[in-house]
């Protein structure tokens, strides 16, 4: 049997040694890349897991969608209900409307068939009133156009006469009721109608069913008379 000689036996140590160098790279290589087949692996499940939770976060949205698509129809079908309503609410309106001016309408006739009788009234109460209150010698009272700045005026009630001999005119309004803006008017009538009556006195009166009490103390500090139907 050969013996080995020192020479044979170094080569063959060094030849055995680089092959376990080989394996032992090999070996550290193959560890190194079953790390990285472990961490791509859980970065796999963590990217699933994303996937997951966004698929969940999908699913919510398009329910909350799907809730606030529902949402929408229902306040389009009360917006729906609600011009409805609002339709029939303008033609109720609209025929309210129509009713009250019916009623003006009736109410002004109704005013005017009373003022021309509250008119006859005061033709007979008035004549009455001034010659027992202001000593006044008079006709009949009667409706009369005056022409006063230019202008034409009707004048309820119009009536001349004499107090002592001294000529005197008679303007006279009357009204159901008579309030104190009543008689401003009838004032500013009465300041034109003195500056065309030739010097004549102008007495002026306002007569009524009712005449509120503001409208009594105005009157009586513009000299105007203020006479109710039932006083004599």
């Amino acid at each position: 049997m050969a013996t080995l000689t020192p020479e044979l036996y170094d080569v063959i140590v060094r030849i055995v040694d680089d092959k376990v160098k080989d394996i032992k790279v090999t070996r550290e290589e193959f560890d190194k890349l079953a790390a990285v087949v472990g961490q791509l692996a859980q970065r796999i499940d963590q990217l699933a897991e994303a996937q997951r939770r966004t698929e969940e976060r999908l699913n919510q949205l398009a329910e909350r969608v799907d809730q606030l698509a529902a949402r929408v129809d229902q306040l389009a079908e009360a917006q729906r209900r609600t011009e409805e309503r609002l339709d029939r609410l303008t033609d109720r309106v609209d025929k309210l409307a129509e009713a009250v001016g019916v009623l003006n309408k009736s109410v002004s006739s109704l005013g005017e068939t009373i003022g021309f009788g509250l008119e006859d009234i005061a033709r007979v109460v008035l004549p009455g009133w001034l010659h027992r209150h202001l000593g006044v010698e008079m006709g009949e009272l009667e409706r009369r156009f005056l022409r006063i700045g230019g202008r034409e005026y009707e004048v309820n009630l119009y009536g001349e006469g004499s107090i002592g001999g001294r000529r005197v005119v008679i303007i006279a309004e009357s009204k159901s009721r008579i309030h104190a803006s009543d008689v401003e008017r009838f004032n500013e009538l009465l300041s034109g109608a003195r500056e065309s009556m030739d010097g004549a006195e102008v007495i002026g009166v306002v007569f009524g069913y009712v005449i509120y009490p503001d409208a009594k103390e105005r009157a009586q500090k513009l000299g105007i008379h203020a006479v109710a139907s039932y006083e004599r």
